[in-house]
């Protein structure tokens, strides 16, 4: 049998073109597709050519974001009236969940699903499908059916989903053998908040709150994002000067939490010194945004169109003096992290991602990148000012827990060289355009990298800047199951360790 070249392998423009390609959609394409089409790019991604950067749907339509060999991005759509198509979990895990909650909130039946246990739909909603043709349903908890692990000598410990920490809820299932973990098995959605339902026929200025609120500690990264994506649907490009006090919040939004991830990771391995600094250090951040923003979190802050607010002298001020700070400060804590054994003897070599699972699920972020993967939104496929902008993406191989704090301490040092660049060069002019003056329908596509990895918007607006449908996808859709893989042949006292260095967000992934 001759083997395909690789010349003769479909690239995802050629789908594309095959398909009935959608007017107004921005900036990448989107084109309808037959199954033949659906199965082939389907094909692409299970031969690991090709990554799944989302799977959404809409009545009648099922939707999915892909990126090919050449990091060429588009979206092809399959029409499903009757709510089956081919699943793309079968042949490609990264899908899984996706189709799951797709099925849960549209009531898609994808042929082939090798899992079809509801996801999202905790029986607590009080109808079924409700964003599709909604029907009601009783109001009690399903019977959730965990999967088996078999061996001699197995007990399970269930945690979860209330924690003894001020965190989100989520239900873990380990299997062990003794101390040893030979499973973990996540159970999410508690957090649902039904935020594409909420989006949906409100204006953009509503939709753009309800997409801040998605996950609290990327707020701006989230705004970010929806904001493109409208950008994109309709034309209009924001102020340059708006363009990068974008980019300084969501450095400073980096910074906050990858501040808090690594003290509280050393926190997890018994060592609150760290915890305690880094702490400080965060809260020097929040006080900064505060300043020069208005608010410690910056929500609310990136609209459409640009900025709610500017940045005058004394908040300029108030972030060249935190990064002063951090520049004196921190260097003496990573020496400090470096050189207690007892905290190396905890994060080297465990929870070890292995790198071809990172790339299979395209993990972005510190997950990502600590595992081999070179993938960061704001160099591929890139937007400004990032583009105007001096920064490298730190890159290790190791995949444990220690690989993920390196990570993140490369990524401080990167953010407040950022930082000062952003400070430097800041033109002058306006903050905000009208993005109402520019009506009618489009749809709009955005990728930005949050803290976590990259975050997408795709989104459909009408007459009167009027919001038909939005879905966002957090990194975290593709890490949460990783963390599963990662955990296993660890001890169970290496969980909250092995948890905080993914720092997944419940929110984010629940919506």
């Amino acid at each position: 049998m001759k083997r395909a070249t690789r010349k003769s392998l479909p690239a995802l423009a050629d789908i594309i073109l095959a398909g009935q390609r959608i007017e107004h959609h921005a900036p990448w394409a989107r084109a309808v597709v037959t199954p033949k089409g659906w199965n082939v790019a389907v094909e692409q991604l299970a031969g690991g050519r090709w990554n799944l950067l989302g799977l959404w749907g809409e009545p009648g339509t099922v939707h999915m974001a892909l990126v090919d060999e050449v990091r060429d991005i588009g979206v092809i759509s399959l029409e499903c009236p009757d709510g089956r198509y081919p699943s793309v979990g079968k042949l490609h895990p990264p899908a899984l969940r996706l189709e799951r909650a797709a099925a849960d909130l549209f009531g898609f039946l994808p042929q082939g699903l090798p899992d079809p246990r509801p996801w999202l739909d905790h029986g607590q909603w009080g109808i079924s499908h409700p964003l599709g043709q909604a029907i009601p349903a009783p109001v009690s908890a399903h019977p959730y059916n965990f999967l088996p692990a078999e061996g001699e000598s197995l007990h399970q410990i269930p945690v979860g989903p209330v924690h003894a920490g001020i965190i989100e809820p989520g239900h873990f299932r380990f299997t062990a053998s003794g101390e040893t973990i030979v499973r973990l098995e996540e159970r999410l959605g508690y957090v649902h908040k039904g935020i594409e339902g909420l989006m949906a026929g409100s204006h953009i200025d509503r939709a753009a709150e309800l997409a801040g609120r998605t996950s609290g500690d990327s707020t701006v990264a989230y705004s970010l994002a929806f904001a493109r994506a409208i950008e994109a649907a309709r034309g209009v490009e924001a102020p340059r000067r708006a363009v990068w006090l974008r980019a300084l919040m969501a450095e400073l939004e980096r910074l906050a939490n990858h501040l808090g991830d690594i003290g509280a990771i050393c926190n997890d391995a018994a060592f609150a010194l760290m915890h305690a600094h880094c702490g400080v250090l965060r809260e020097r951040v929040l006080r900064a945004s505060d300043a020069a923003f208005g608010h410690r979190m910056m929500r609310d802050r990136i609209v459409t169109g640009g900025i709610a607010s500017n940045l005058n002298d004394e908040g300029a001020t108030a972030i060249r003096s935190l990064i002063g700070e951090i520049r004196r400060r921190f260097p003496a804590l990573i020496k400090l992290y470096d050189n207690t054994t007892s905290l190396q003897d905890r994060t080297v070599a465990t929870g070890k991602l292995e790198t071809e699972l990172a790339r299979q699920y395209a993990a972005g972020g510190y997950v990502g990148r600590a595992s081999g993967q070179d993938f960061d939104a704001r160099r591929t496929p890139g937007y400004p000012p990032y583009d105007d902008l001096a920064f490298d993406v730190p890159v290790l191989r190791e995949g444990d827990v220690n690989a993920r704090v390196w990570i993140r301490i490369r990524e401080v040092e990167q953010s407040i060289s950022l930082v000062d660049q952003i400070l430097q060069r800041l033109p002058d002019g306006p903050v905000r355009v009208d993005v109402a003056e520019a009506n009618g329908p489009g749809e709009g596509m955005a990728l930005v990298e949050g803290f976590r990895g990259d975050i997408l918007v795709w989104l459909r607006i009408s007459e009167g800047n009027v919001v038909e449908r939005c879905h966002l996808r957090d990194p975290s859709w593709f890490q949460w199951p990783l963390l599963e893989a990662a955990i296993e042949g660890n001890i169970v006292a290496d969980f909250p360790l092995c948890n905080k260095s993914f720092n997944c967000s419940y929110s984010g992934h629940d919506l």
